[in-house]
């Protein structure tokens, strides 16, 4: 699920902050958070 996607790459994203990782694995993984964010809401856009 969508959902679930999201909570693992925030996780992984936090991780990544906290673990001091080179900034642009960080804002990749931003990328593909927002991404999945953005998806996340266009499909619930669809079902109201």
């Amino acid at each position: 699920m969508l959902n679930d996607e999201i909570c693992k790459l925030r996780e992984k994203l936090n991780n990544s902050i906290i673990s001091g990782e080179d900034y642009n694995i960080v804002y990749q993984i931003s990328i593909e958070l927002d991404e999945l964010i953005a998806e996340y809401y266009r499909r619930l856009k669809k079902l109201t």
